[in-house]
Formats: C-alpha cells, structure tokens, sequence
C-alpha cells in the first residue's frame, strides 16, 4: 500500500502525523503519549499503566459503559497499552467512521479520575499483576530487569508492586496525569484512508485547548549490574534462562545490522539457537532479539528447557553468543531481509498496524521513517555491518537469570 507522509503541529505542541493512502479500505488513528513506567518515582509504580484502565473508566460526558458503546456502535476496533517507553490509545474503523472514533479517543483522553472508580481498578490491577506472577518466564525476567539496572526506573515494572499499586493515591494520580499527559507530550497518529486536513481540523477543535506542560523525559544515565541472577519458583517443571547485555539505541544507525544479527542469533526457525537447540530437542524455545528504546538497548537471549537439560542448554547458549560472527554467509543475510520483506508487505496492508508503528517509532525517537526506507536499510547491509555492530555491542552476557528448583 503505497501512502504519502503529511505532518502539523498545533499551537499548544500537539504533533499530528499521518501516512495516509485513497485506497485503503479502512483508516486508523492512535494517541502517543511519551510516558511509561521508566517515567515514574518508585512510590507511583505502575500509575502509567493504572492511568490506562482509568480512561476506559469514563469521562464527565460519558459513562464506561458509554466508552465501550460509542466503539461498539461504530463497529470500531479499539486498545491501548503501556510500556516503560510509552502509553497508547488507538482505534480503527472504516474511514466514513474515523472522525467519530477521534472524538472518543480524544474523550476518554480526558478522564474523570473518580474517586470510586480508582478505588474499584486496583482490584483490578493486583489481579493482573496475580496473573503475570503465573507465568515463569515474566517473574524471571521482571527480577532479572531489577537486578540488572537497580534502582535506575528502567528497571520499573510497568504493572507496578502490589505494594505501590495498594498504596497508590487518587490525587497522586491526577498530578501525574495533568503533567505528562500534556499537548506537548503527545502524538496523535493516523494512516489509511483519511482526509488529513479535514482530521488537522477536527483535532483541533477537540485537541487544542489542551495544556503543554513541557513535559520531558529525563534522561537519567544507566549503571548495568551484572553477574548472576537465580529465581526460585516452587513447583517449577521447566528450567528458563535469561542473558542480558547492552545494545544499541532505537536512534543509533547501527540499530539494523544489530536486529539483522539477532535475527541470525535467534529470530525462530532457520537460526542458529533453532538448529542448535530447539531441532536438536534440548530446548523447548530459543530465541534472541535487540530491544530498541529512547536513549539506551539491550541484546537478550533466552531458552526454555527441561531442568535436565539446563546446564547443557546454557553452555551452548553461551557458546552460539560467543560465535555469533564466526561463518555469517551472505545466505544468511538474504534470510533476515526475505523475512522483514514479508513482514513489511504484510503490515503495510493493514492500516492499524501502520498506524502503530508510526506511534512507537515517532514517540520513540522522534524522527519519521517509511516502512520502505526502513527495509530498505535492511537489504543495503553487509557482512561487515554486522561485525561491526558486533564489535561496538558484543554478545557477552553481562547478567545471567535463571530459574532455581
């Protein structure tokens, strides 16, 4: 789907970025807004992630039940997320229906923040954080995170404690709300089949009258702990090991022969941690990958196996990271750029999944980039970008996490 680029910003900071395309059947639109759990103080862990139930809660003109009425009766497809680099709320539609699904984003972007459904959510939250304390993997990784970067709020999570979410006030809440949910601290997304003008118009009779705060994100400098991190989970029939070490930034250009090399590492089937792992049946998962964030990255690898397996398991872990640019082949490199190809082909044809992008890409690092360049990146490198980006980052486990029985 072939799209053009078109960008404003409103007087009080609002930026508005569109990639917009006449031919696409549908349109979508989400709301950006640059705060996420490494934006917290420690006593309001998780409040991102609480604001984000909290707009689905209701609005002074319209009740919860009316939030999800006013999609429903749209046929709009509608979510949100949080992460520690980001919350946001988007919605798609038919294109005769966006400017409806705005103005209830834009709505419940403006929430009421009562007392009683505050208090209510928290039930809410501490069963999700139950949740997750189910699952292996997330409490492995969660306390490998806390170890790994201390007291620094990258190591936040992003659900927050039990303890911070119980202790958590309304007002504490609101505070946080009015300076970081800001005109200048957002933006608003759009792609598909969408009139940008006539949006740049609706938006800001909805938006404009919103406050800039200067809101910014502090760019506190990251002291990584390493060694070794060893969670004991009762009754635990798997054993999961975790390795972390530094990577590139999401605004670094080295960020693409990184991705291609983790993707050689450990992107699924046909990588190395695949063939020596998972095909040989020693690991039930294998897997590695960079994460790109605002002003710092991390390389991870990861296996699950059985606790029969593990020492084996970690030992050739450590060994394909060791190795990770010994024999690259051009073969190699063509499989990383087929399967971005695809991926991009197959994203480009859904204008929700453009729309998200474009959020996380702009929210992250500011700075607009097509589906097509990006790929294009990809299929312009070489063997010795890789090696490159191996020798500025290399594949050497600072801090190794691993389950305990």
């Amino acid at each position: 789907m072939s799209s053009g680029f078109q960008e404003t910003t409103l007087d009080n900071g609002l930026r508005i970025v569109a990639e917009t395309s006449s031919s696409a059947a549908s349109a979508a639109i989400g709301f950006f807004v640059k705060t996420g759990a490494r934006d917290e103080v420690a006593p309001l862990m998780g409040v991102s992630h609480f604001l984000e139930h909290m707009m689905f809660k209701g609005t002074n003109t319209r009740s919860a039940e009316q939030v999800d009425l006013a999609f429903d009766d749209l046929g709009a497809q509608h979510n949100a997320f949080t992460s520690s680099e980001m919350t946001a709320f988007w919605g798609a539609s038919l294109p005769e229906s966006i400017v409806e699904v705005h103005d209830i984003l834009a709505d419940i972007l403006r929430p009421a923040l009562r007392q009683e459904d505050f208090d209510a959510e928290k039930s809410v939250i501490l069963e999700e954080i139950a949740m997750y304390e189910d699952q292996p993997f997330w409490v492995l990784y969660e306390q490998a995170m806390e170890q790994y970067y201390g007291d620094h709020p990258l190591g936040f999570r992003v659900l927050g404690t039990p303890e911070t979410i119980k202790n958590m006030q309304r007002d504490s809440m609101q505070e946080y709300f009015d300076h970081r949910y800001s005109a200048d601290n957002t933006i608003i997304t759009m792609t598909g089949n969408i009139d940008f003008d006539a949006m740049v118009e609706t938006i800001t009779n909805k938006c404009g009258a919103w406050k800039q705060t200067g809101a910014t994100r502090e760019q506190v400098a990251v002291t990584r702990s390493g060694g070794n991190c060893e969670v004991t989970i009762p009754q635990l029939r798997q054993h999961y090991v975790i390795m972390a070490m530094p990577s590139v930034t999401a605004q670094d250009e080295l960020r693409y022969a990184s991705v291609a090399l983790a993707s050689i590492l450990g992107g699924g089937d046909g990588s190395r941690l695949y063939w020596s792992l998972v095909d040989k049946g020693l690991a039930e998962e294998a897997g590695a990958n960079v994460d790109l964030s605002d002003g710092y990255g991390e390389q991870l690898a990861y296996a699950v196996c059985t606790p029969e397996n593990a020492r084996q398991v970690t030992e050739i872990l450590q060994d394909e990271l060791s190795n990770i640019t010994s024999e690259l082949t051009k073969a190699d490199l063509a499989r990383v750029v087929a399967k971005a190809a695809t991926s991009a082909a197959v994203g480009s044809e859904i204008p929700a999944g453009r729309m998200q992008r474009l959020g996380s890409l702009l929210t992250t690092t500011g700075i607009y980039s097509s589906l097509e360049e990006e790929l294009q990146k990809l299929e312009s490198l070489v063997i010795d970008d890789l090696r490159e980006a191996a020798a500025a980052f290399p594949w050497e486990p600072l801090l190794v996490a691993s389950t305990k029985h």
